[in-house]
């Protein structure tokens, strides 16, 4: 396993509560979009075992053409040891990427996109509408739907409706709404349905888009392949 040790170049403050870690892009590390990567801090290999307090399964929320690695996370008063440490980094600090791979890359199979996420979720997609805007092959149009009560939306030069291109993007600030939409939105019985978010916002979702009629194969989990089918797994 290569481990690719780099440097904080920028840390930009997307909304009181979430940071965008800008990392520089170490020789022959590549990724595409809807890849995640482990993202670990300085002393978490240093004993007989990785420190897995210091490591954390994050999305990059940046296309290799911005020629850095974007690691965007929410980051509250109360949080981790991971969370502590890392909100006290600043440009020029080293940490460490491994083991990076796509589970949500964009599918080009001539069908409706709907991204449903909630809160920093929003992270994983920013490179698939990026993609879908630099390249609209086999793709009839996005719609993005996510929920965040904080109305400090990330990303608003690009989650914004772009008709033009057939790009919808949707906020709504709570739950009873949110899934009357993912209802609304499943009476399309031939669209591909991407979900980010908690496993508990991941089981409410399935559950609901099965209910509707979608089938386990249009729904697309930001999980390797074993975890995807235990999500995917439950009988109606």
């Amino acid at each position: 396993m290569q481990i690719f040790w780099t440097k904080i170049n920028k840390i930009i403050e997307e909304t009181p509560e979430v940071k965008t870690y800008m990392l520089d892009c170490p020789k022959d590390f590549t990724w595409e979009e809807g890849s995640h990567t482990h993202f670990a801090l300085e002393g978490f290999n240093n004993g007989d075992k990785p420190n897995r307090g210091l490591i954390r399964h994050m999305s990059i929320s940046t296309l290799p053409h911005e020629n850095s690695i974007g690691i965007t996370t929410r980051i509250r008063k109360q949080c981790s040891e991971f969370k502590t440490v890392l909100s006290n980094l600043e440009v020029g600090n080293e940490v460490a990427i491994f083991k990076t791979h796509s589970n949500v890359p964009l599918k080009r199979e001539d069908k409706n996109v709907y991204l449903l996420s909630s809160g920093v979720g929003l992270a994983t997609f920013r490179p698939l509408v990026l993609d879908y805007f630099e390249r609209a092959d086999k793709v009839n149009q996005i719609h993005s739907l996510n929920i965040d009560s904080s109305k400090d939306f990330l990303f608003t030069n690009i989650f914004e409706s772009v008709p033009d291109k057939k790009f919808t993007s949707q906020y709504v600030d709570n739950r009873k709404d949110y899934y009357e939409e993912v209802k609304n939105l499943a009476a399309d019985k031939d669209g591909l349905f991407y979900v980010v978010g908690s496993d508990e916002f991941l089981v409410q979702n399935i559950e609901v888009l099965r209910e509707q009629g979608i089938k386990p194969e249009q729904i697309m989990l930001d999980k390797h392949e074993q975890a995807r089918s235990e999500f995917l797994s439950f009988d109606l």
